[in-house]
């Protein structure tokens, strides 16, 4: 072999080791981001115990970013930018797909040990609506187009049904947040709204009432779906190893370790993160496929 080939090869492999040791490095901070599931202010107070949390088990900075929507948690781990993100589990198989550098490492578990919800349709409760056949004619409040209880569940559910929403709602709008589609059936400005739901003592409904933000009382289900997977949090495949280990052992073990913070984020109707893995939301690459097939079709 030539002096000038072992030259090249050499300088390759020192090019890969470096890339491979500048993967590894510890960054200075963490960001970690939730996705829009209410509003600004209700993320900050419910998360920002969590940070300072984490902050103390880690040893390091980490500070929380409010997402905009879904797509800004995926494009931020993609870029490097977020390091620790709380997804749907839509938006994740979404990241998943796009080959995305992420890792689930965790999935919230309902109180009575099972990890799923529900999407349900919500209506008011003076209304003449008793099933989605019912709310022909009438508008639609989905969440995001990332969202698995506001969009994505919806939309499959409904196709199984034979219901294609753009032609049996006179309007499909998203609001951009769970909060804002209860609020847009609240106001009036649909009929029918998409949310999530765990069961009859968890929701997204339930927590904007103990907010003193709607009365729960004034809405009810007219459609409830298969159970979909809960929520994962992943970090990005860089980080170094030791340092994923810690971040584990602090999201599984807040039980233990910080009760009172972890009843702050789950208001108390949930027990803490248990291990997952990216094959938990194989199922929804799927229903995303399934998603983008029917958009295909209606373009």
């Amino acid at each position: 072999m030539s002096f000038h080939r072992r030259l090249v090869i050499a300088g390759a492999f020192s090019l890969l080791s470096a890339a491979s040791a500048q993967a590894q490095k510890a960054p200075q901070e963490l960001v970690f981001a939730v996705i829009p599931s209410e509003n600004s202010e209700g993320v900050v107070n419910r998360y920002t115990p969590f940070t300072e949390y984490l902050t103390r088990e880690l040893g390091m900075k980490v500070s929380l970013r409010i997402a905009s929507d879904y797509a800004a948690v995926i494009e931020g781990q993609r870029a490097g930018n977020i390091h620790i993100a709380h997804y749907g589990p839509a938006a994740f198989a979404r990241a998943l797909a796009i080959g995305s550098p992420v890792e689930a490492f965790g999935q919230q578990v309902n109180t009575d040990g099972t990890r799923g919800y529900y999407s349900v349709f919500y209506t008011r409760a003076n209304s003449p609506i008793n099933s989605i056949e019912d709310a022909r004619g009438k508008v639609l409040c989905l969440v995001d187009p990332n969202s698995a209880s506001g969009n994505q569940v919806p939309r499959f559910a409904l196709s199984r049904k034979g219901i294609d929403p753009e032609k049996h709602f006179s309007k499909v709008v998203y609001t951009g947040s769970h909060e804002n589609a209860v609020i847009g059936l609240q106001q009036g400005s649909c009929e029918v709204a998409a949310n999530w739901w765990n069961n009859e003592k968890r929701s997204n409904l339930l927590r904007m009432a103990g907010k003193g933000m709607v009365k729960a009382e004034d809405f009810r289900i007219v459609f409830r779906s298969e159970l979909i997977p809960n929520s994962p949090v992943a970090y990005i495949k860089s980080l170094p190893d030791d340092l994923k280990a810690k971040i584990r052992v602090a999201f599984m073990e807040i039980g233990t370790r910080a009760p009172d913070v972890w009843k702050h984020i789950s208001d108390g109707t949930s027990q803490p993160w248990q291990p997952a893995s990216n094959d938990t939301f194989q199922m929804m690459i799927e229903l995303n496929r399934f998603v983008d097939d029917l958009r295909k079709k209606g373009s």
